[in-house]
């Protein structure tokens, strides 16, 4: 054998070795990949009563948003209600009321003032003290 030959042979026995060893991971990938491709399938068969569990539960809540929504506008209608209500009751009730209570503070003034020029204290609390046989 000739010096070409034994280098010829030397370089095909790394070659053989660097392909073993290159082989080794390649296998491992393969499955690895293997190994992901079977959890894709599961994913994807486990995937169909997710997605029909969440539309029953959208179907439901959008049902629950509908009686909501139909509460709100009876709360808004009664809102409105309560505002005409208020408004009768202060146009109807708060004039004579304003009037009562001006009427009211003006008799007090007067009294006070007929008292004050008769010369007597205010308020008929004060008047307590001075009964008959009243003790001080």
């Amino acid at each position: 054998m000739s010096a070409g030959q034994i280098a010829a042979l030397i370089a095909a026995g790394a070659f053989v070795l660097l392909v073993l060893l290159l082989a080794i991971p390649l296998i491992k990938l393969g499955r690895t990949l293997d190994e992901a491709t079977i959890a894709i399938r599961k994913a994807h068969t486990n995937t169909d009563p997710i997605f029909s569990e969440a539309n029953t539960t959208l179907t439901r809540v959008n049902t629950q948003l509908e009686r909501v929504d139909g509460i709100t506008s009876n709360t808004q209608a009664v809102t409105g209600n309560v505002s005409a209500l208020t408004s009768v009751f202060t146009a109807t009730l708060g004039g004579p009321l304003v009037k009562a209570a001006a009427f009211s503070y003006g008799v007090s003034k007067a009294l006070k003032a007929r008292r004050k020029i008769k010369g007597e204290t205010d308020g008929k609390h004060a008047r307590r003290g001075k009964r008959k046989g009243a003790t001080s």
